[in-house]
């Protein structure tokens, strides 16, 4: 029993190896967006991606050439689709969420936060892995499209022209501190 699976092993060595390969070098070739954090779009892509790479390592009935069509339709899609959310801003919301404040001018939005699902304990370690002690230093905390919480001091905020997009800030969220 051991030994009579020797095609199977060969075939797991050969198309494993050029399968992983295949990947490898498509992902190179797409760019730092593919590999990048990331939004739902690219984790159903990566998802699949695994899938396609497993099956084509485990399944002797599968042909290579097979797996390399299958892993280059996913690639092409997402590069696809970063192309024309590139091109055409609005369009965006399909692929990837809004950016949302969580805390603007030391204030914790805690509607937000519960609509981001975020705990007090999430807000406070992003806060502190920014050097930020204390809430009233903070201008904004935006929960950010790939899920990161971006941390921006009250002293950073400015005019606010990097926060005009973000779900819960205006221009009168600025007014209002100053």
């Amino acid at each position: 029993m051991w030994w009579s699976e020797w095609p199977s092993i060969w075939h797991v060595l050969l198309v494993g190896s050029a399968a992983y390969a295949t990947l490898v070098v498509l992902l190179r070739t797409t760019g730092k967006r593919t590999l990048g954090k990331l939004n739902a779009f690219d984790l159903v892509a990566t998802i699949a991606l695994g899938s396609v790479l497993a099956t084509a390592v485990t399944s002797p009935d599968q042909p290579w050439a097979l797996a390399v069509v299958a892993m280059l339709v996913l690639v092409g899609a997402q590069f696809v689709v970063a192309q024309v959310t590139t091109w055409l801003p609005r369009g965006r919301w399909f692929v990837t969420a809004e950016p949302t404040l969580v805390v603007r001018h030391g204030e914790i939005l805690h509607d937000a936060l519960r609509r981001a699902r975020l705990t007090r304990g999430e807000l406070d370690q992003a806060v502190r892995s920014a050097g930020v002690g204390c809430l009233h230093e903070l201008g904004a905390v935006v929960l950010e499209t790939d899920g990161s919480l971006s941390v921006v001091p009250a002293t950073a905020v400015a005019d606010g022209s990097c926060l005009v997009g973000v779900t819960g800030w205006s221009h009168r969220s600025t007014d209002a501190a100053g």
